[in-house]
């Protein structure tokens, strides 16, 4: 008998091909396995029974390699082909002309056996910067084209020596047919470069210990870009990387050795733990104690959280390692390392990470002090995934980047689209993101790939990274796009990209028609990204409740949203209720400055004559009452949660010495930590009303809180009132509609104590609540939900997906 297997999902650069082989060869089948556009395809030939064996094992395939579908593409009883040398083999890979499907894998931190072969000194790899296997070690950034192999990678140009070509043949070995196999002989090199020019290539790791000993920066060339490292407990050098990135304030992650290292630094859970040490290796944010408080007091200023991660690469631990004092073995991979180092990324703050070595020594030139740099091209940049885990263990992404991204996402059709498994695929969509912490997304028939965080695209680099990032996504892939979506605001640049790019086929050709342009409400986008994800659970595509929390989106009236109640179904949205407005006066200005956002609350509540007493040392509050006093029709409007945040943290003063946000959010993350102080806490009694055109007056609240001088006891008590305020407010909406669903987004939602009240007060109630857990809930995720909504208006029957540009 004859079989021909087509096998999908993660199956490329995972060690699945050798295990296909070690399982047909003890089955005693005849074929062979090789990687195609789609996947892999294995060829069969011999008994029935052992072909089925096979075919049930492949769901079986060890980790990181997971198999989502297998196929029989071809059946028959033909006779085997004579038995050769091999009656099973790893063929060659084939390059089908059309769209790439496979799925690449993302880069793991090294594993546990290959660690051991790293501290062991008569070991050949012992202390080797690029030790990988089929369990570890990078692939996305790595990777210069599909299929994955060798030749397609940046490993192309180091030959393998004979030892490595052996393991490459043994079929016993656990580096058997591993692509990217390397070792100190014929891998790529480490080197430490300085600042006077000088170069360290005999022991470039001891002597870039030593640098971080003496108070040292060092630039260290990692998997998806430069990190730029100090020893955390070192204030000055800490001082310094700040002044010297241009990141006053801003938290600084730290690394530590093992989990037994935390405990002095940060508290931490089972959930928490399993995060840190899963393979994706990303960055936890954990609950700082008073001793990482007291020395280290530059890396997470004034906040309550740290985030936190583990080593991830083997040149990562030899640093460990060198602190430690160079033991033999892994016992002291067990033991706690009193090292913390900040591990930061490698760019100046508003510019996109830094990958090559002619840039990392050209742009971090006035930061570091040494480069630790090595000759393995970095093929894509991909920075490390930032995340808090909540009380049921589920992971609250900030930033999806190494580990997981560009991991797909499965879209399971449903009976409003059009296709099925039977016609032709849906249409591609790439979505092109917001403005903050863009993304990319793209749409390949049942399944959406977002790309690894890009940035902000008000920095001209990054809009840079991201036109380019915008053309090689798709080419990468082998997909051509069918239509863009994008967001509604026409002055972000991702819109304006997606007009051009609409209009840039047509344009190459007479004749072709524009690409439809799909353009997605903000909040919109917020609340069908988390029903993408949760797109195979009962009820997807029946009414929801949303509620889009964040701190700026153009609603589809024009005016400034953020603080949204929805009913969304599908690809359709309607505005049920939104928070009471609060002027926003100097326009953007007002979202760096809450001592303004404070003003504008106090002229809502009728307090207006208050501001030039409470914000005495501004120099701008008397000229901001008296404005305001005057009345002015030219005050910007916004129901944002988050601008409601920022008022709350001016009226309590949470940002002195300093009247301005030194970066993102920063009042309200040290509104947050002041609250988790004395949280839990009880909301206030009569602390909100809800309009019978569900409009959320907090003028209660917010006038209690203008009161109070027990900031962080008020900050505790804000919270949980807007935590149940929000659920009665969603609850109503659902007991209106008949609806028992909320969806809870927006990067308001990033706020753990506002996200556990929330959803604590609406399960009580009996309501099902979605949260994001698998991509960011703020505008990292936005790609997603365009490419959701675009997705499904271009599949219903009675699409008219319009290929206007905005207006």
């Amino acid at each position: 008998m004859h079989r021909r297997l087509a096998v999908r999902g993660l199956v490329q650069g995972v060690g699945f091909r050798p295990w296909v082989w070690q399982q047909a060869t003890a089955l005693g089948l005849i074929g062979w396995v090789r990687n195609t556009s789609f996947g892999v395809e294995i060829d069969l030939h011999g008994e029935p029974s052992l072909m089925d064996d096979l075919q049930a094992r492949l769901w079986q395939a060890p980790a990181p390699a997971k198999v989502e579908r297998v196929d029989v593409l071809a059946l028959s009883t033909e006779e085997p082909p004579p038995a050769q040398d091999k009656p099973f083999d790893i063929q060659p890979s084939v390059s089908e002309p059309h769209a790439h499907t496979t799925t690449i894998g993302a880069d793991l931190g090294v594993c546990s056996r290959c660690l051991s072969e790293l501290f062991t000194p008569d070991n050949r790899r012992w202390r080797d910067a690029f030790i990988n296997c089929p369990q570890c070690g990078p692939r996305y950034t790595v990777t210069r084209s599909l299929p994955f192999d060798r030749a397609h990678t940046s490993l192309a140009r180091f030959l393998p020596c004979p030892t490595c070509d052996a393991e490459y043949k043994n079929g016993a070995d656990r580096r058997f047919h591993h692509q990217t196999n390397t070792c100190p002989a014929c891998g790529p090199q480490v080197w430490l470069k300085l600042t006077d020019g000088s170069e360290d290539r005999q022991a470039p790791v001891t002597a870039a210990w030593k640098l971080l000993q003496d108070g040292g920066i060092l630039a260290l060339k990692g998997l998806g870009g430069f990190h730029l490292v100090c020893d955390a407990r070192q204030a000055d050098a800490v001082a310094r990387l700040r002044q010297r990135k241009r990141r006053e304030g801003k938290p600084l992650a730290v690394m530590m050795a093992n989990p037994a290292s935390m405990p002095p630094w940060a508290h931490m859970t089972p959930h928490e733990q399993r995060w840190l040490q899963s393979a994706e290796r990303p960055i936890v944010l954990l609950p700082q104690t008073q001793r990482a408080r007291d020395l280290l007091p530059g890396v997470a200023p004034d906040l309550a959280w740290l985030g936190a991660m583990l080593p991830y690469t083997p040149l990562h631990y030899l640093l460990f390692h060198e602190a430690a004092g160079s033991p033999a073995g892994t016992d002291w991979l067990t033991r706690p390392q009193e090292l913390v180092l900040v591990v930061t990324s490698g760019n100046v703050s508003g510019s996109p990470l830094v990958i090559d070595n002619e840039t990392a020594l050209l742009e971090l030139a006035e930061v570091a002090d040494g480069w630790l740099l090595h000759d393995r091209d970095i093929l894509a940049r991909n920075d490390d995934s930032v995340l808090r885990v909540r009380p049921d263990g589920s992971a609250c992404f900030i930033r999806r980047g190494r580990g997981y991204a560009p991991m797909p996402m499965a879209l399971p059709s449903h009976e409003g689209m059009k296709h099925d498994a039977h016609q032709d695929p849906a249409p591609s969509v790439l979505a092109m993101g917001a403005l903050l912490k863009n993304t990319l997304c793209i749409t390949q028939g049942d399944r959406a790939l977002m790309s690894p965080h890009i940035g902000d695209l008000d920095a001209v680099d990054t809009r840079v990274v991201f036109t380019r990032m915008a053309d090689a996504w798709p080419a990468w892939l082998r997909t051509q796009p069918e239509a863009l979506a994008c967001d509604l605001h026409p002055d972000f640049f991702s819109t304006i990209l997606a007009a051009h790019m609409t209009h840039a086929q047509a344009s190459a050709s007479s004749g072709i028609q524009p690409l439809p342009l799909i353009q997605v409400q903000h909040h919109h986008a917020h609340v069908a990204a988390v029903l993408a994800e949760h797109a195979e659970e009962p009820g997807a595509h029946a009414p929801v409740i949303g509620l889009a929390l964040d701190g700026h989106g153009l609603g589809s009236d024009g005016t400034v949203w953020g603080g949204e109640l929805l009913w969304v179904h599908d690809d359709q949205a309607q505005r049920l209720g939104h928070l009471w407005p609060l002027s926003m006066p100097g326009g953007d200005v007002a979202a760096r400055e809450p001592w303004r956002m404070a003003s504008a609350a106090l002229l809502t509540m009728g307090r207006e004559n208050e501001i030039s007493r409470r914000f005495a040392s501004t120099q701008q509050a008397p000229m901001l009452q008296q404005w305001l006093t005057q009345g002015s029709s030219k005050l910007v409007q916004t129901t944002s949660l988050g601008r409601l945040f920022d008022a709350a943290a001016g009226l309590l003063n949470v940002l002195a010495p300093y009247s301005q946000s030194r970066y993102e959010a920063e009042a309200a993350m040290r509104l947050e930590s002041l609250a988790h102080a004395c949280w839990p806490a009880k909301p206030l009694k009569d602390g909100y009303a809800i309009t019978a055109d569900l409009v959320l007056d907090w003028r209660p609240l917010m006038a209690w809180l203008a009161d109070q001088h027990d900031a962080p006891m008020a900050a505790a008590v804000f919270h949980a009132t807007m935590g149940a305020a929000l659920a009665d407010w969603a609850a109503l909406a659902c007991e209106r509609g008949g609806l028992r669903t909320v969806v809870l987004s927006g990067g308001c939602m990033v706020n753990r104590l506002l996200d556990d009240a929330l959803h604590a007060a609406l399960t009580q109630k009996g309501l099902r609540v979605w949260r994001p857990a698998q991509y960011p809930c703020g505008d990292g995720g936005l790609s997603l939900g365009q490419a959701w909504v675009a997705l499904q208006r271009l599949t219903k029957s009675d699409s008219c997906a319009s290929p206007s540009p905005p207006a």
